[in-house]
């Protein structure tokens, strides 16, 4: 498949620079312009999308905690299926990230482990808190050593084509480490302000707007209510009303799921790239959840946002798509 050309962001700040659904809500008798349905148990789709990608959070520990299975998966399903580039949603290193672009963690955690040939291609990531642990920019300097790894500053955007004609996909990267501490609020201002001037200044052309960002605003998991949760949430979910903003793609939870709490956006997560953690099922907001290891599976055009959750098994758990 000939290789799209993306648009990175040319004003990055010092600390680098900066998505979702099934039937859309109808809470408190509101509806967004997004319907989906649950497309679990249908036995085949037409894939003539556009745009294909994956996506991984909180996998680096050597192999350890099934991540090297869950990468045989990936690997599998990408030989099978049309596959443009994979995201990371931060986490890549446990314990405490990289010391720097030499470290042994590359190899061990992300070089030999994502070894299918069909991951040879490029991958987008962002920063998680275990990353900021000891040298976060050691990922944005390894992008000048790695052909895959792309990180070119803590926050950055990237448009991708759908096609002639067709209008663009537009992802937002950011970096939601810095909104949990308060000692850094000059540097999350400044941030938000590219954010919002981002998105206020969308491309016409642009057909979803996608932010990527390691912590979630909602989840079903251990942190449904917990300081990280409520921070970002209170941080960012105005934004993403604001701009009406089609998905949020996380991780953090070591799980994966699919949320639409109140208002315009879909919250995906897909943080079950190694070691995982419980899920709660019930919760009136979540469409999806499960406490099992894997990825998730994107395919895109002008008016569908297809997903499918892949276990280690490579069975697909869950399968819905958005339309416009």
């Amino acid at each position: 498949m000939k290789r799209r050309d993306f648009v990175r962001n040319t004003t990055l700040t010092a600390l680098g620079a900066t998505i979702i659904s099934p039937l859309a809500s109808l809470a408190e008798g509101g509806v967004t312009h997004l319907e989906s349905e649950d497309l679990t148990h249908q036995d085949k789709i037409n894939d003539d999308y556009a745009l294909h990608f994956m996506a991984i959070g909180d996998w680096g520990r050597n192999g350890e905690y099934d991540q090297a299975e869950v990468a045989k998966q990936m690997g599998l399903w990408g030989a099978a299926h049309p596959n443009d580039f994979v995201i990371s949603v931060g986490d890549n290193f446990y314990p405490k990230g990289v010391v720097s672009e030499q470290d042994p963690l590359w190899h061990y955690s992300f070089e030999n482990i994502y070894t299918a040939h069909s991951l040879q291609c490029d991958w987008f990531s962002i920063l998680g808190n275990h990353d900021y642990l000891t040298d976060p920019d050691a990922q944005i300097r390894y992008s000048k050593i790695s052909r895959r790894w792309n990180m070119p500053a803590r926050y950055y955007t990237k448009q991708v084509s759908l096609g002639k004609d067709k209008g663009k996909a537009m992802f937002i990267m950011i970096d939601t480490d810095p909104m949990l501490h308060e000692a850094l609020k000059p540097q999350v201002d400044i941030q938000m302000a590219w954010l919002k001037d981002t998105l206020k200044n969308t491309p016409a052309d642009v057909k979803w707007k996608i932010i990527v960002g390691h912590h979630p605003y909602y989840t079903v998991g251990p942190r449904i209510k917990n300081y990280d949760t409520l921070t970002v949430r209170k941080v960012l979910a105005d934004v993403f009303e604001q701009y009406k903003v089609d998905v949020y793609l996380s991780g953090h939870d070591h799980s994966l799921q699919h949320l639409k709490p109140e208002g315009y956006t879909h919250q995906f997560i897909s943080g079950a790239g190694s070691e995982l953690t419980d899920v709660t099922a019930g919760i009136s907001y979540s469409k999806f959840e499960a406490s099992q290891h894997g990825f998730m599976y994107f395919a895109v055009d002008a008016n569908r946002f297809n997903v499918r959750a892949i276990n280690k098994e490579g069975a697909v758990i869950y399968q819905t798509e958005l339309t416009k």
